[in-house]
């Protein structure tokens, strides 16, 4: 044997679906033997989920755990297979990959850096193993080698980085390195993240070169728990060159990656290093007998992973997001309140979107059979059935975002409703002047005027939603969140909002790439030039007024630099100061100053609105939900003293 064939497999699975996720392990073991490969490197904690939060707290999902882990491995003959699941060692609870190899296991590797910033909370639950010890655990009266360990596997030596591993100074490559490993399996759950992948690809192709050895890279694919997505992403290099890339953001259940080693030359390579220093020691090694397969038909040449931007990230990343929160959550498809806005409409443009590329990888019939239309017989019958639109109108609305809701659900073909809410929201504000016994004036009630615009404008939404079991989505961007700028109960209301995760500028940007160029794989949508042509607005004053967003708040793009230098870097207000006067320098200081105290007088008082948002998409490197991300007090002194020392 001088060559073998490894796979790295992506899996979309669900936290605690206990047996759908094995179903899913073992069509991919399936795949990747019939396609000769002797190893397959799955993704982290791919047997429960990786989202499964506090329930890793519950004994019971432990041993369920192990009880599925008990399913697969007699359905490993002829492969070797890493599989993810928690293991309780000795009073604590380990992130560990199982070694299964030919319906045997092998033992367990644990992770040995946690994941506890960001999104990630793994400290919370899990401890990390220390480095260069070994112990073992009892399972069926069988005992089995657990902790830092290498598995010599047929005369192949495997070690694992497992995620977070890898993206740590010490990394535990370089020990395995040391002790001559030819493969490192990286199971990973890997949250996307604007050029997250291009920082993977690094590591994993620099990792290779570093430690001399072939490096396997398996993600978790889709959205698994509800706000975090994975783009599935599996990669193969070997000595600093990337030999085999799956694709990224599939429909598919899953994806393999498929690569040849030729250990002679890897060895070889390793060996004629100046600077590799072997340790002869095998004290954490585990030696388990072999038959690598043999014959093998020959790979086709592999294509350079495609380079693409934020805009198309964006879109892959929410659209398979939709799908799998829809699917997942037994939900019919989606009900959008449409104002003809940007943020509406980048919504609509979304859910018809992610029905388009869906349909071109996984076919009109496996889509509409997933999203409860069975009967659609096209794309465009799927969105008509999963897509239902409603303008909701008031005496302040106009005919330009009339006329642009209709537009555009008619270019995505999605089932459009026209409802006036003028009266209703006539009738509260006279039933409100009737228990007050006064009248209702912009002069001195503007907030709750436009407020009762906004709320009385979810019933009917949430009613279409019930009526046709579908998702409400919510409308609100991150900008929006970050001061507040949404009314609670009404552009807010909703099960999901796909948007708050990402800021209204790039937003607008995304609606502009969208009429022009759209996905590759998909199709553009020119019927945005009536949205995009729009001045942002609320359309909740009276026309007179000429309300904008931006008139309300401040420039979009000064309102987004001051988020991310408070909220995001967490600057001192001097600094921030600074920052805006050398990036806007065209504003008069006292605006920017005033500005600056407006975001954080409104960030401070509007928390409680951010505790309340639905569940978010996080698709940007930093998000506002305090569930996930950001936790802010609900009550605080409001940043007073800060904005004071600035004179």
């Amino acid at each position: 044997m001088t060559t073998i064939r490894v796979a790295a497999g992506a899996v979309n699975q669900t936290p605690l679906d206990w047996d759908a996720n094995r179903d899913r392990i073992l069509a991919s073991v399936e795949r990747a033997r019939s396609a000769g490969a002797g190893l397959l490197c799955l993704p982290e904690l791919c047997i429960c989920g990786y989202g499964c939060e506090d329930a890793f707290h519950s004994s019971g999902t432990w041993r369920t755990a192990l009880d599925v882990l008990r399913e697969i491995v007699p359905e490993t003959h002829g492969i070797c297979v890493s599989l993810g699941l928690p293991i309780f060692v000795r009073g604590a609870l380990y992130n560990a990959a199982a070694v299964v190899v030919d319906g045997r296991i092998a033992g367990f590797a644990c992770k040995q850096h946690l994941a506890g910033d960001g999104v990630h909370y793994e400290p919370r639950w899990f401890k990390p193993w220390p480095d260069g010890t070994r112990a073992t655990i009892e399972l069926d009266g069988q005992t089995y080698p657990v902790g830092d360990l290498m598995f010599d596997v047929g005369g192949v030596r495997v070690g694992f980085e497992v995620c977070e591993d890898a993206w740590v100074h010490d990394r535990p490559g370089a020990d395995l390195a040391r002790q001559g490993v030819d493969v490192i399996c990286n199971p990973s759950a890997s949250h996307f993240a604007f050029g997250k992948a291009r920082v993977r690809e690094r590591f994993v192709v620099d990792g290779s070169r570093a430690f001399g050895a072939a490096y396997v890279y398996a993600n978790l694919l889709g959205n698994e728990a509800g706000r975090m997505i994975y783009d599935g992403h599996t990669m193969i290099a070997s000595l600093g060159a990337l030999l085999a890339t799956g694709s990224r953001f599939s429909y598919a259940p899953g994806t393999e990656a498929l690569a040849d080693l030729d250990l002679d030359e890897l060895r070889a390579t390793r060996a004629r290093s100046v600077n590799y220093r072997p340790e002869p020691s095998e004290r954490h090694l585990v030696r388990v007998g072999f038959d690598w397969p043999a014959s093998r038909v020959a790979l086709p040449a592999p294509d350079a992973p495609p380079d693409i931007g934020e805009e198309e990230e964006f879109t892959c990343a929410v659209c398979l997001g939709l799908r799998d929160y829809a699917t997942k959550s037994h939900s019919k498809g989606f009900v959008v309140s449409l104002s003809g806005g940007a943020d509406s409409s980048a919504v609509v443009a979304l859910a018809a979107t992610m029905v388009d590329l869906a349909t071109r990888e996984i076919g009109v019939a496996t889509l509409a059979q997933q999203l409860g239309c069975p009967t659609a017989s096209s794309s465009e019958a799927i969105v008509a059935a999963t897509l239902t639109t409603v303008y909701q109108s008031t005496r302040n609305s106009t005919a330009a975002t009339r006329d642009a809701a209709a537009t555009l659900a008619r270019a995505v073909g999605a089932t459009h409703h026209e409802i006036d809410v003028d009266g209703i929201t006539e009738s509260y504000t006279r039933l409100i002047e009737r228990a007050i016994g006064r009248e209702l004036r912009w002069e001195t009630d503007d907030i709750a005027l436009q407020n009762i615009q906004a709320r009385v404008r979810a019933p009917g939404a949430w009613m279409l939603a019930n009526i046709e079991n579908k998702l409400l989505l919510t409308t609100s961007n991150r900008s929006e969140a970050a001061v507040g700028y949404a009314t609670m109960d009404g552009d807010t209301a909703g099960g999901l909002a796909p948007i708050a995760g990402i800021d209204k500028a790039f937003l607008r940007r995304w609606l502009r790439w969208m009429q022009a160029e759209g996905p590759a794989g998909g199709r553009p949508i020119p019927e945005l030039e009536a949205v995009n042509a729009l001045v942002p607005t609320a359309e909740l004053r009276p026309p007179g007024q000429s309300q904008t967003d931006e008139g309300d708040l401040m420039p979009y793009p000064v309102l987004d630099a001051i988020e991310e230098a408070v909220i995001g870097r967490k600057l001192p207000a001097e600094r921030v100061l600074e920052e805006l006067a050398r990036e806007f320098g065209m504003y008069p200081a006292e605006t920017l100053r005033a500005w600056l105290g407006r975001f954080y007088t409104l960030w401070s008082r509007n928390q409680w609105k951010r505790e309340r948002y639905a569940p978010a998409f996080h698709v940007d490197d930093r998000n506002l939900d305090p569930k996930t991300w950001c936790r802010f007090p609900i009550l605080s002194g409001g940043f007073r003293r800060e904005m004071e020392g600035l004179g």
